[in-house]
């Protein structure tokens, strides 16, 4: 039998939570991390410690490899293709793509050289009611890291 991938694992959490009727807020509650984080790690982009893992994994019925794999360190910014396809990630493409340079003119402005973190990272996304449609909101923050002299 051939070893279960990363992949293969994040296939079956979703069909698992999809079967079961779960949320990933449900799934977070299990974890004991915010929905934002919980799902990256269960769609295979962050790594869960031997807890989190067999907890999700008695949640979700996942084998003993399922569960191991899913403390292994994963390859990040894991998306099949370098313009992603999908229309909702795409929109996230474009909007770096459009305002990208004003995200780094401003944060240059602000702190200086340097960049936004993506591991010294939170991020948190709310549903706004709106009477002209609901907006969805995200927040992220990151730790400012200066480029150093030497």
């Amino acid at each position: 039998m051939t070893p279960m991938t990363r992949n293969d694992v994040t296939e079956l959490i979703v069909l698992q939570k999809q079967n079961k009727g779960l949320k990933w807020t449900d799934l977070a509650e299990v974890v004991g991390q915010s929905k934002e984080w919980t799902t990256a790690a269960l769609l295979g982009q962050m790594t869960l410690n031997k807890a989190q893992a067999e907890a999700v994994g008695q949640v979700l019925e996942l084998p003993a490899e399922a569960i191991a794999q899913l403390q292994v360190v994963p390859y990040k910014g894991s998306l099949p293709t370098a313009v992603p396809m999908d229309p909702l990630i795409y929109r996230f493409y474009e909007l770096i793509s459009v305002y990208g340079t004003t995200f780094k003119a401003l944060i240059h402005e602000e702190f200086g050289d340097g960049i936004m973190s993506a591991i010294d990272f939170d991020m948190d996304m709310q549903r706004q009611e709106d009477a002209k449609g609901d907006r969805v909101k995200i927040t992220m923050s990151g730790k400012f890291l200066p480029y150093k002299s030497y």
